[in-house]
């Protein structure tokens, strides 16, 4: 039995903590620091840097950290895995040498790439996108850790994969070794988002002990695939149990979480306390991956404007309609998309002018962008004298912005060259798994037997429920979990797909499938087309959906009078 191996995260997206690499070394033992700092925003933004100059199209934080962090990382005998190579994984690679010399540090850094297929998008039949980047595994990581990396940088690799790579290279695990990959998987999509594993973005962060400065969370993984999650000693935050269990919830679908490496079975993840800011992770099953690879396809959509007016006192709806149809009868040219928005954040009888204003949004897109630049934001301030009483605005006039758009695409594995390239520059093909299982739901599990009759309390869903939500491309997820039994009975049966549109009626029209999780005591929602094409298209104010959860927890719900107690 080889030891535990213990891997921390220092970055959970581009523009984190700078400070959070020298916190993780410092702080504690560690074997490998990993990073990730890749989303499908991250990959529109690294696609524009790269169209620019063709050295950029990587993180440029991740050299920032490491100039202050190589020489320690060194010292410890710690190796750092991330993927803030992006669109550019040689020309970081590149950058690290450099940045070493410079320090006077002798290192040893490798590269993966093989993920970039946008030399191929038409013969794939993706069109003329900006960025189209496949979702690699861990193997080419694995494959540099064993020839004796002390970096390795990736493009595109799944984000727990930073996390399997080091874990299969310490424990010598094969390619079949499915329970064990998929334990790993499971450890890396806890801790790859950063402090959300200790605390952060948490409904009940009121019980979260210094919160002010959460630390950055750890996993020891075993052998077997188990591990625990956790994080240095003295560090703000908490590792409990539903932090690990919010964690796991965001942004999957059901029971099977795909890798390529293996599928996780969401639904067999057992968490157990191990003691103060200590969670262990068990029972874990997984399966051999799907024989297809995501692609993520980042492309300009067009160009985007909006206006945000306020609307203060009284007659708030007849000011709305009043200065729209003013607007819309001004435009001599109409943008291809024009959508309004009204925030009702006005109060009745307020006391401050602010808490008496609601705001009124109009975001236009157009593939010209002469019909979304200041024909449109000039329109809407010449109608300052002359519309309804108070007439303020929140923006100035000015010119459309480019946007994006993301879609995911689906291909062969077999079509995708994996490529591990060395320090000496000799490059070892990844080859692409040879068991393979196509990827399908998991059939409802039993649900516990529903609370019958008493009186009930219309409250909050929050009272009693967590909640965590997240983007997916134009759709988004929202996990559901209870903290005990009986309150899993009342949830199971209540919280359906009927409900959630009931709650949250911008569902109304999408498509919402619900998923069941008991291990979790967890629901989760996946909503379909609610944020359009993508972050970067900014259908919604919250075009992430992070705040989508904490809504649906806000609504109020009949709740058993015993479950409050």
């Amino acid at each position: 039995m080889t030891p535990a191996v213990r891997i921390g995260n220092c970055s959970g997206f581009y523009g984190d903590r700078i400070a959070a690499m020298r916190e993780m070394l410092t702080g504690g033992d560690l074997d490998y620091l990993t990073g990730d700092y890749l989303a499908e925003l991250t990959m529109l933004i690294l696609a524009r840097d790269r169209a620019k100059s063709p050295d950029r199209g990587y993180a440029k934080t991740f050299l920032v950290q490491l100039e202050e962090c190589l020489g320690t990382a060194l010292d410890r005998g710690v190796r750092i895995v991330a993927n803030a190579g992006g669109l550019n994984p040689a020309g970081l690679a590149a950058a690290v040498r450099t940045l070493a010399d410079r320090l006077g540090l002798s290192v040893t850094v490798a590269h993966v790439e093989g993920d970039d297929l946008l030399p191929r998008a038409e013969e794939l039949g993706f069109g003329t996108p900006l960025a189209a980047n496949a979702y690699l595994g861990a193997w080419g990581i694995v494959d540099c850790l064993n020839a004796g990396a002390d970096v390795v940088v990736t493009g595109r690799v799944t984000d727990a994969s930073v996390v399997v790579g080091p874990a299969a290279a310490h424990h010598g695990w094969g390619r079949t070794d499915y329970d064990r990959l998929a334990g790993a998987i499971a450890a890396g999509h806890v801790i790859e988002c950063g402090a959300q594993a200790t605390g952060g973005n948490y409904s009940f962060f009121t019980e979260i002990p210094d919160l002010i400065h959460a630390g950055f969370p750890l996993t020891e993984v075993h052998s077997d695939g188990s591990s625990v999650i956790t994080k240095h000693p003295g560090t703000g935050g908490a590792i409990t149990v539903n932090t690990v269990t919010a964690q796991l919830l965001y942004e999957i679908t059901g029971g099977r979480y795909a890798n390529p490496d293996a599928t996780l079975r969401v639904d067999t993840i057992e968490l157990s306390d191990d003691g103060p800011d200590r969670v262990r992770i068990s029972g874990v099953k997984g399966e051999p991956p799907p024989p297809t690879m995501k692609v993520s396809l980042n492309a300009v959509g067009g160009f985007r404007n909006e206006m945000t007016l306020v609307l203060t006192g009284l007659d708030i709806e007849a000011k709305a309609a009043l200065v729209r149809k003013q607007l819309e009868d001004t435009l001599t040219v109409k943008p291809a998309e024009m959508q309004w928005t009204l925030a009702r954040t006005d109060h009745e009888d307020a006391d401050t002018e602010e808490a008496a204003s609601a705001l009124l949004r109009c975001v236009v897109r157009d593939p010209d962008p002469a019909n979304v630049g200041r024909k449109f934001s000039s329109a809407a301030v010449e109608l300052a004298l002359a519309s309804y009483p108070g007439f303020t605005s929140t923006t100035p006039p000015g010119d459309g912005q480019l946007y994006g758009v993301f879609e995911p695409a689906f291909v062969p594995a077999t079509a995708v060259t994996h490529v591990a390239v060395h320090a000496d520059s000799t490059r070892t093909e990844i080859p692409p798994a040879a068991d393979t299982l196509e990827l399908a739901d998991v059939p409802t599990p039993a649900l516990p037997e529903p609370i019958v009759g008493g009186a009930t309390r219309r409250v909050p869903l929050g009272v009693i429920a967590g909640a965590r939500s997240g983007d997916k491309g134009g759709n988004a997820n929202v996990g559901v979990w209870v903290r005990r039994d009986d309150h899993w009975r009342w949830l199971a049966h209540t919280l359906t797909v009927d409900k959630l549109r009931e709650l949250l009626p911008e569902t109304t029209d999408l498509k919402v499938t619900r998923h069941v999780l008991p291990n979790l005591r967890a629901v989760n929602f996946v909503i379909e087309g609610i944020l359009g094409r993508g972050v970067a298209y900014q259908a919604r104010f919250d075009p992430q959906a992070k705040g989508l959860g904490e809504w649906l927890r806000s609504r109020l719900i009949e709740i058993p009078e015993e479950l409050l107690r």
